[in-house]
């Protein structure tokens, strides 16, 4: 199973239950990602697949865009890599 994870910011609220609130680009950008997504299909990130490249295959999906932060590019996850 291959977990993305997201740099977010947040706070913690109240001393007895914690209540959590996360924002800003990260949490936009997978929202739109979410929005924009295709049944069956795992969409990542510029950064997500320059990191995995090596790792997995992907296919360039092309640009989505997302409000407050413009065009970015996502790529779908297709496998892994049978050459590693």
């Amino acid at each position: 199973m291959l977990l993305l994870y997201l740099i977010t910011e947040g706070s913690a609220v109240g001393t007895k239950k914690f209540v959590y609130d996360i924002w800003g680009d990260s949490v936009n950008i997978a929202s739109r990602m979410e929005s924009h997504g295709i049944p069956g299909k795992i969409q990542v990130t510029k950064t997500s697949y320059e990191l995995l490249q090596d790792e997995f295959v992907f296919e360039e999906r092309g640009e989505i865009t997302v409000k407050g932060v413009g065009k970015i590019t996502t790529y779908f996850l297709c496998g892994k890599n049978q050459k590693i």
